[in-house]
């Protein structure tokens, strides 16, 4: 089972912010816009997604709270009347269209900077990662060795650990694997088998992490067992309570995770 996490580095967007000056924000500008354009408070607000009511109210309140009158509305007359900006509320608007660019190349120039930084930009790429299963280690990629249908790629954890990860030559072929690339590790949690040092070597599974245990959950069925890894990474188990009561497990306890080489999903960063 294989993903991939295709994030380009020099265009993502990590840095944002809604440009606001005093207490106007980007909804008032744009309906400062749209009646400007169009001459019609109702179209305007269609525009810009308001009711009619309340693109009125924004107007009001737009022109209690400012010196001047920004917004004027005619009625009846030989054009039938309308709304326009006076002098005083395009010359608002000139002043934060100005604001926008200056913020956008503000902003662009915070992303640059990051997207310069290979450290802030994998701790990034990590923080963004969201994915249903309870399990998500990062390593990278130690080794490759690839067969005449399957491939067995080795991702080493922060704390030295290594995992042996599975995956077909289609997806090999597909993720681009090259050794000391960035790679998450994605599992269920009622995929790892816990186990006491005595009797660990009794299962057949690949990977064998040491861990200690952190907390226990547990109800009438299932426990859900919390553990740490030596690097720090923690790790979700679910196992039954029978066996948990079996395995005696309490905080501190040293225990094995043990998985079977095709449990991980594999997924990897491109190298920047």
């Amino acid at each position: 089972m294989t993903g991939s996490l295709n994030h380009s580095n020099t265009s993502a967007t990590w840095v944002n912010g809604e440009l606001r000056l005093a207490g106007l924000d980007g909804r008032m500008i744009a309906l400062l816009r749209a009646i400007d354009q169009s001459g019609s408070i109702n179209q305007a607000a269609k525009q810009v997604g308001l009711s009619y009511k309340g693109a009125w109210q924004i107007i009001e309140r737009a022109n209690n709270g400012s010196p001047k009158t920004l917004v004027s509305t005619a009625t009846g007359g030989s054009k039938g009347g309308g709304t326009c900006l006076t002098e005083a509320g395009r010359s608002l608007l000139t002043l934060f269209t100005n604001l926008e660019q200056q913020h956008r190349q503000f902003l662009d120039q915070l992303n640059r900077n990051l997207a310069d930084d290979p450290d802030t930009v994998l701790l990034l790429q990590r923080l963004v990662v969201k994915t249903s299963a309870r399990n998500q280690v990062f390593g990278s990629i130690a080794e490759i060795h690839a067969g005449a249908v399957n491939a067995e790629i080795a991702v080493t954890l922060k704390g030295g650990e290594r995992v042996i990860v599975n995956i077909t030559q289609a997806s090999l072929s597909h993720l681009g694997l090259q050794v000391g690339a960035d790679a998450v590790l994605l599992f269920n949690s009622a995929d790892i088998t816990l186990s006491t040092g005595s009797d660990s070597n009794r299962y057949a599974a690949r990977n064998r992490l040491s861990c200690s245990v952190i907390r226990v959950q547990q109800d009438e069925v299932n426990a859900e067992v919390i553990a740490m890894l030596p690097g720090g990474e923690t790790l979700v188990a679910l196992i039954t309570s029978e066996s948990a009561q079996s395995l005696a497990l309490v905080p501190g306890m040293k225990v094995w995770a043990i998985f079977k080489s095709n449990t991980p999903v594999l997924g990897v960063m491109p190298l920047l």
